[in-house]
């Protein structure tokens, strides 16, 4: 099975609302997207060109490859089914495997069921074959199958990911309540930052956003920090094409970038999370950290983009001290941040009404299970009013 040559469909999956970004990602790869749905995009590649999305992608969770697609009413037309499959040209019988799925079928009330049946049939399959059985379990950090089961089609995948991309490996420190990396990419990716002006990040937290900011101005990718995907433990693996690939990524890396990116927090400790997340990625040098209330964090002087992700406080009844918070960040980027694009990420509608300021955009995103919007605010350096009467006062061309 010529899984690393030969074409099948691939699915890359991210979390919901992050699909326009991966979207974007894949096709500046120059991959031709097959199809785009709310949770990812399909594609028709080799699992070879599948190494290329697992470095380079920052907003994707998983790159599924398909090896297998069949009809299955049941748990033992599924297992029936999945023995079929050549699973010893796939997986070492002296091996280790795992087996995630989403399953939607009458029959099945929960999918660990569904993932039993299909690792019993791999490792039967691979038993009566060599005489020596996989091992198998949950991690997923070797040879992952992936199964999409709804009513009574099914699709066997194999996960070339392994650990969710969604996590690009520098955060050994989380921090409290951090944002997950891909949803800060995406975030960042949303904006109309042009990577070469000031990025301002107050409330920093654990720095996800302003790191993220650094890589993405220096075009550093997530393949830079990890050395381990599912690919890598399906027979017919050439490790040469992953080594390239990652030579590739140290390539492309923009040197020396002149940028001014500028992180602060109230709390020490959180800064200090920063700093050493921040020097796991190898951006610490290009990153400012401050140690202040949000009001004292410096502004460099013109143009460029600020951005808060603040507290969301209760979604029903909202905190006095979270309501003076809001207005206060609204009064900062008026009074301080005029040239500037500013942002709020919030997952409570209610404080945004505080903030004293008018939208120019609303960017859907979830943080989790919860609905959140990217506010975004054009902070004008003058008067929107005047601007706009002084246009209309000129000759027409």
């Amino acid at each position: 099975m010529q899984v690393f040559h030969n074409k099948s469909k691939v699915i890359v999956t991210c979390n919901k609302r992050l699909a326009p970004y991966l979207a974007e990602e894949i096709k500046d790869l120059g991959y031709t997207i097959v199809r785009e749905f709310p949770t990812g995009a399909e594609l028709e590649i080799t699992m070879s060109q599948c190494i290329k999305l697992n470095l380079n992608l920052r907003c994707a969770s998983q790159v599924l490859y398909k090896i297998a697609s069949f009809k299955a009413k049941n748990p033992d037309d599924l297992y029936n089914a999945v023995k079929l499959i050549e699973w010893e040209k796939l997986i070492n019988s002296t091996g280790y495997f795992s087996v995630t799925s989403n399953v939607d079928n009458p029959t099945i009330t929960t999918p660990l069921f569904a993932n039993l049946k299909v690792k019993d049939a791999i490792a039967d399959r691979i038993l009566e074959l060599k005489g020596l059985r996989p091992n198998s379990g949950s991690e997923v950090n070797k040879t992952v199958i992936h199964l999409y089961w709804k009513e009574n089609e099914a699709d066997i995948f194999i996960d070339t990911s392994g650990e969710t991309l969604a996590k690009h490996g520098y955060r050994k420190i989380p921090g409290k309540a951090p944002m997950l990396e891909a949803l800060a990419a995406g975030t960042i990716l949303a904006t109309k930052w042009d990577r070469n002006s000031p990025f301002v990040n107050p409330m920093c937290g654990s720095g996800t956003l302003a790191i993220e900011a650094a890589l993405i101005a220096t075009n550093r990718r997530p393949g830079l920090y990890r050395m381990n995907y599912g690919f890598m433990h399906v027979l017919g693996y050439e490790e040469e094409v992953f080594f390239e690939e990652r030579r590739n990524l140290k390539d492309q890396v923009i040197k020396n970038k002149k940028i001014k990116i500028i992180a602060s927090d109230i709390s020490e400790d959180a800064v200090d999370v920063s700093r050493k997340n921040a020097k796991t990625a190898g951006v610490d040098g290009l990153i400012e950290f401050y140690v202040c209330d949000f009001r004292e964090t410096p502004i460099p002087e013109n143009a460029g983009t600020i951005i808060f992700n603040p507290e969301y406080g209760e979604r029903l009844g909202v905190h006095h001290k979270l309501e003076l918070t809001y207005k206060a960040m609204g009064d900062f980027m008026k009074q301080n941040c005029k040239g500037y694009y500013g942002y709020i990420f919030t997952g409570n509608p209610d404080l945004t009404k505080k903030i004293g300021l008018k939208a120019e955009r609303k960017i859907e995103f979830y943080n989790g299970k919860l609905d959140c919007r990217l506010l975004e605010y054009e902070l004008y350096s003058g008067s929107k009013r005047i601007d706009t009467r002084i246009q209309s006062s000129l000759p027409n061309e």
